[in-house]
């Protein structure tokens, strides 16, 4: 499996054609106690860059954005009930939806672990 992540502060595990899509520990932590969480439909579908999910915090509301082009296959229904996965564990139970990527090229626009840290640290 393999991880990517955006200057949006998403990250992407991708295992095939899906790919997990979740908020990194920086996004978590600059968000706040995450109080709400609204994931999108199965089935639906997003370009690169479309709003995707939304999370809200004591402190704002923020929008998730589709990493990738792809279709929804499945959401994180725990998040529905207990939106503070999201800061306890934002890389690995507190992960968002699953997309079945349409256009695995575009994979080489995200960054790698090290840039990703690198890029937090510019901030």
């Amino acid at each position: 499996m393999s991880r990517y992540f955006t200057d949006e502060h998403e990250w992407v595990d991708v295992e095939g054609e899906i790919a997990t899509v979740g908020i990194t520990d920086y996004a978590q932590e600059q968000l706040g106690d995450i109080v709400f969480v609204e994931l999108p439909a199965e089935g639906a579908t997003f370009e690169k860059g479309d709003d995707a999910a939304v999370v809200e915090s004591v402190k704002a509301a923020s929008d998730l954005y589709a990493p990738l082009t792809g279709e929804v296959v499945e959401t994180n229904g725990a998040l529905e009930d207990e939106p503070a996965l999201v800061n306890s564990d934002p890389e690995e139970d507190g992960w968002f939806f699953k997309l079945r990527v349409a256009n695995a090229s575009e994979l080489e626009g995200l960054m790698d672990e090290a840039a990703y840290k690198k890029f937090v640290e510019s901030l």
